[in-house]
């Protein structure tokens, strides 16, 4: 039973390395900020996107996976999983003006501030 247990604790340890290695090996969501995209693409940038980030990540499969959305009315530009090592590449591609990592901010309600001054 133990040896049983074993093999499945290997097997189950095998897989999350295997799908964290898929994943790009630490991949986070970043915010690419580009250039406006050619005169003929701006209604739908997203080839323009997939483009851009294929060149980094070798194929244009592998870039509509990592896509997140693409940007198209307040900037140009897109979001997509990456690794550190992507990044840096992407942010050397023609058209690329910043990559920034996605930050999610949340608003303080003021509740714990407004019970420490009532105690």
């Amino acid at each position: 039973m133990k040896r049983t247990q074993g093999f499945i604790f290997f097997f189950f340890s095998l897989s999350v390395l295997v799908a964290f290695a898929a994943d790009g090996g630490g991949a986070e969501v970043h915010i690419v900020y580009m250039k406006p995209p050619p005169e003929g693409e701006k209604d739908d940038p997203e080839p323009y996107h997939i483009r851009t980030l294929a060149s980094v990540l070798g194929s244009e499969g592998l870039a509509r996976e990592a896509l997140v959305y693409s940007y198209k009315h307040a900037m140009s530009g897109f979001s997509a999983k990456l690794t550190p090592k992507q990044v840096a590449e992407l942010s050397k591609q023609p058209g690329v003006l910043q990559v920034l990592p996605d930050k999610i901010y949340h608003l303080d309600s003021g509740q714990e501030r407004l019970h420490h001054d009532v105690i």
